[in-house]
């Protein structure tokens, strides 16, 4: 990863960083353990250059993700937190701060400050689509994260709601084999089969969604993969 991404921009062509979170083989996502030892290697790389370097603000977001990979969630806040005060000290754009916003809001959710995740995630979604409109990936990806967190404090028709809304975009925008449609989608059974006036159509519909998307998920994403798990999981206590 270091060696490819410092021969791109030794040759102005576009940047391999996604080699820092990305398998070259096989294109999909590292996870896990392996998601953090490479968080760190990528951090020690770049730790010495200067603020303002764009190297190095990666690398801090990619120690903090390979951190919460690994469930180490309070050392993954303080770094997530101390990457907010540096874009906000050098004078970043709205973009890149509500970037880390929805980042720190994950971080939240993580350590069951549910409420503080939640009041973020709306605020983040809000302003992502003031700025690109509801049918722009970081739009979609602030309403799943908003439908998650407003699941977890028991909120299951406004996450319905917002997901029958945000779904069909994403469906039209990303396709259905993204892993962020099959997330939403996910979500939104879920949201279905946990309330607690769940019909039997409500039951009947979780299921068929979560085993449309696992079907999808296995052949896309794999079976290790830590999203179709999630996936499987969901499907076992709907059924």
């Amino acid at each position: 990863a270091k060696i490819l991404y410092a021969e791109a921009k030794e040759n102005h062509k576009d940047s391999q960083w996604h080699r820092w979170y990305k398998c070259s083989l096989c294109e999909q996502r590292y996870h896990g353990v392996v998601k953090c030892a490479l968080g760190w290697g990528c951090w020690k790389t770049y730790v010495g250059r200067p603020e303002t370097d764009k190297s190095r603000r990666f690398a801090m977001t990619e120690l903090a993700n390979g951190l919460g990979m690994a469930g180490r969630h309070e050392e993954e806040l303080s770094v997530r937190e101390a990457e907010l005060s540096t874009l906000r000290r050098i004078g970043t754009s709205e973009e890149d701060v509500l970037i880390m916003q929805n980042n720190i809001a994950i971080t939240y959710h993580r350590l069951g400050r549910k409420e503080e995740a939640t009041s973020m995630y709306r605020q983040v979604y809000s302003a992502f689509v003031k700025l690109h409109g509801e049918d722009h990936p970081r739009s979609l990806n602030a309403a799943n994260n908003y439908a998650v967190s407003l699941t977890g404090l028991l909120r299951f028709e406004e996450a319905k709601s917002l997901l029958r809304s945000t779904i069909p975009v994403a469906r039209r925008v990303l396709g259905e084999n993204d892993e962020l449609t099959l997330m939403m989608r996910m979500t939104y059974a879920e949201a279905l089969y946990e309330d607690e006036g769940v019909t039997l159509g409500d039951l009947r519909e979780a299921v068929k969604t979560l085993e449309d998307v696992e079907r999808v998920a296995r052949r896309v994403l794999g079976g290790e993969n830590p999203t179709t798990v999630r996936i499987e999981v969901s499907l076992r206590d709907a059924r």
